[in-house]
């Protein structure tokens, strides 16, 4: 018997660890077959996870060593809070560049300032990511259609290729903003240091044919350690060109970050927007890699996952982060079976961090340029462009308009124009839904739509009309306009108007209104309104009270199908 509860307890204590750090329970029932394959995805991990590290330092505008931070510490905790088993978190470049367009208006020049608004920064994104997780908002992923995403994403990639090519061809500038860099770009061409030049483009050459040449091979990691023995074995950094210089050693050193309300109030909006990308863009990865793999994650648990990585980085005084595709397909290809890569990964980088930095300070800033350009360019996807096109030419303009409002008005107001045109988008859709007239067809079972079946005939004296949505405060006006319009398009005197609810799934007391309103006037030109199919769940966020007294004054007027309700019309007719 003791025996028994001891199975049990164990079990419900196994359950709970599951439910609340997935990761944690893997690595407790850890399958040992799987250490090896783990093992050697998690070096090939580090091996292309550190120098994307060091370039996003860059793009963030701060010391190398922090993007080593948030390359390594967000590894432990997604491993042990995450729900994927392959996903790698890290720096991220949409990331990045959202995170640098919120701090250096706010920092006003101060680099410790900055610094600490960053740190800031991390710690709020993952405490609104880990409150969205334990309020299971993990469906906000929706709000981002593919084609405004990959807008949003486009955008994003072309202002991060146009920031470096100041690195990658040697020359200086101060404009600010998509448009104004990009003639800058062009009036500096004068001006190009060619050394730089010259070493920026063979990078980029050398990187994008190892990319398509040699896929198995970390391309990054080749780069970084070619750029450090051209710089070193050829006094590079002595003609002109800039190299990273001194990278700190060994652990972050932890300090006390005492933000005053108007900080809060101000890195606010600009950590919600990060949230919502980050999260957006690594649950995107996740169901992604989830399809090739087979296997399971929970949109939910992701938030608190991305939540619980953003918090470590702000603690380990790293910037924000998110999923990154090309680490998690590392680990696939490599053959990573858990959460255990992700930890190796980290392990490994954190022996270079303590033993490996000072051939780190001869890394040239314009091989890092080229290893971030490459990464931006992952991010454009033509081909979903070039299938819009094909496809839904409408939904490919908000597409190019979340692109536009990301090179025009900047990248923080551009996500702000992806979620407005997603919304905007729903909102349209469900306020002009189709509707339909239904009729009978002599011989078959069912009503169709008179106007998609010629053979349908309506029942004299019955309008039965179908409304395909939820009816709500932006579209009930338009319920009601239909309703009136089909009446009288009718070829004979409706004395009965049969709704049928079958569709719908919610009406808001707005709606309710308006269908009450719209009886009221039926009923004083002698017709009735009814309703049928309505479900049980239409009303369900009505108190019961208020629904239980409605039902009551509105006895007659509500039938389980519609063959009933014609039923009554018919018993009505006979009665009079």
């Amino acid at each position: 018997m003791a025996e028994t509860n001891n199975k049990e307890t164990t079990k419900r204590f196994s359950g709970s660890i599951a439910r609340i750090a997935p990761g944690l329970n893997t690595l407790l029932n850890y399958d040992r077959s799987w250490l090896r394959r783990d093992l050697v995805a998690g070096v090939s991990i580090a091996a292309v996870a550190l120098p994307i590290g060091v370039a996003h330092a860059e793009i963030v505008n701060v010391p190398t060593e922090i993007g080593i931070y948030s390359a390594i510490f967000p590894l432990f905790a997604y491993a042990l809070f995450g729900s994927s088993r392959h996903l790698m978190v890290g720096p991220d470049s949409a990331t990045s560049i959202l995170v640098a367009a919120a701090l250096l208006p706010l920092a006003d020049g101060d680099p410790q300032r900055y610094l600490a608004l960053m740190v800031l920064l991390s710690l709020m994104t993952g405490v609104l990511l880990l409150l969205g997780g334990f309020l299971r908002l993990g469906f906000v992923a929706s709000f981002l259609s593919q084609p405004i995403l990959n807008g949003f994403l486009s955008g994003t990639a072309l202002v991060l290729i146009l920031g470096q090519m100041k690195p990658l061809l040697g020359y200086s500038g101060t404009a600010i903003g998509f448009f104004p860099r990009l003639i800058e770009l062009f009036q500096s061409m004068d001006k190009f240091h060619l050394p730089t030049l010259f070493l920026g483009l063979s990078m980029l050459a050398v990187l994008v044919a190892v990319r398509r040449l040699l896929p198995q091979l970390p391309s990054a990691l080749l780069v970084t350690i070619l750029g450090i023995l051209l710089v070193f074995g050829l006094g590079l950094d002595q003609k002109g060109i800039s190299v990273l210089g001194t990278v700190p050693a060994g652990m972050p050193k932890l300090t006390l970050v005492l933000p005053t309300f108007l900080d809060f109030r101000e890195i606010l909006t600009d950590a919600t927007a990060i949230a919502l990308l980050s999260f957006i863009s690594g649950i995107l990865t996740v169901k992604s890699f989830a399809r090739r793999s087979g296997s399971a994650f929970n949109s939910d648990q992701e938030l608190i996952g991305f939540g619980a990585s953003n918090i470590v980085s702000g603690l380990a005084q790293g910037f924000p982060v998110a999923g990154g595709s090309t680490r998690t397909a590392v680990a696939l290809a490599m053959g990573g079976m858990s959460q255990l890569a992700g930890i190796a990964a980290a392990a490994t980088m954190l022996l270079v961090l303590f033993f490996l930095t000072e051939p780190l300070a001869y890394v040239p800033e314009a091989a890092l340029a080229a290893v971030i350009i490459v990464s931006g360019w992952s991010l454009l996807d033509m081909a979903a462009f070039r299938e819009l096109y094909t496809a839904k030419r409408l939904e490919l303009g908000f597409s190019l308009v979340a692109m536009l409002g990301v090179l025009i008005l900047g990248v923080l107001p551009g996500v702000a124009t992806a979620v407005g045109l997603s919304l905007v988008w729903l909102v349209y859709v469900e306020s002009v839904p189709p509707d339909a007239v239904l009729g009978r067809v002599p011989g078959l079972r069912g009503y169709y739509n008179v106007k998609q079946t010629r053979e349908a005939k309506t029942v004299p004296g019955v309008l039965i009309y179908q409304f395909r949505a939820n009816i709500v405060f932006y579209n009930a006006e338009r319920f009601k306009a239909r309703v009136l319009e089909a009446i009288a398009a009718s070829d004979t005197p409706v004395e009965w108007v049969v709704v049928d609810a079958s569709p719908m799934n919610y009406v808001d007391f707005s709606a309710v209104k308006t269908i009450d309103e719209l009886r009221e006037e039926l009923l004083s030109r002698g017709t009735k309104l009814v309703v049928a199919y309505e479900g049980p769940d239409l009303l369900r966020y009505f108190e019961s009270d208020w629904v239980q007294q409605r039902e009551k004054r509105l006895a007659g007027h509500h039938f389980p199908t519609i063959k009933a309700a014609l039923k009554a019309f018919a018993e009505s007719n006979r009665r009079k």
